[in-house]
């Protein structure tokens, strides 16, 4: 499970959008696995670690609402090896942005989006976690995308102005 314990992080702070609530959930996740482990048959750990923090979330936010109005969650960025400063400004200008568009979208398409696009998991082991069918999967995939792109474009048109 260590293996994956990055993407169960990842996984939990787009989730709560709030790195403490994440990790929270991760820890509970981890737990939740470990004493678990004896029963797990198969070799897919990390869908199956994915299902848990996924789990664990629902259950957090069914218990209390505490998620709802967290701040917004900002994404790290890479620097170049030598960037300048205008540059590195605007590198995280479009981060910010794109994180921006990214939580504007409804919780099944960004989650189904962060397990394809920032996890790289296949649509079978996606439809593992989220409980969907994999037509499920594909389309929220598709939609999340088109709704990504048409907020980014908004977001650029209006920064344009």
């Amino acid at each position: 499970m260590l293996p994956h314990l990055d993407a169960a992080s990842n996984l939990a702070r787009w989730l709560t959008r709030n790195p403490p609530e994440a990790d929270d959930i991760v820890q509970d996740a981890m737990l939740r696995a470990f004493r678990s482990f004896d029963t797990f048959r198969g070799d897919a750990v990390k869908p199956w670690l994915l299902t848990i923090v996924r789990n664990c979330y629902r259950s957090a936010r069914g218990v209390s609402n505490r998620f709802s109005a967290l701040p917004e969650h900002h994404a790290e960025t890479t620097p170049d090896p030598e960037p300048d400063a205008e540059s590195e400004m605007l590198r995280s200008a479009e981060a910010r942005d794109l994180a921006a568009a990214l939580q504007a979208l409804p919780p099944e398409f960004r989650e189904t989006l962060i397990l394809r696009e920032m996890e790289e998991m296949r649509y079978r082991d996606i439809a593992a976690v989220t409980g969907v069918p994999i037509g499920t999967v594909m389309s929220r995939l598709a939609r999340g995308r088109a709704l990504l792109r048409q907020s980014w474009l908004e977001q650029q048109r209006e920064a344009a102005r």
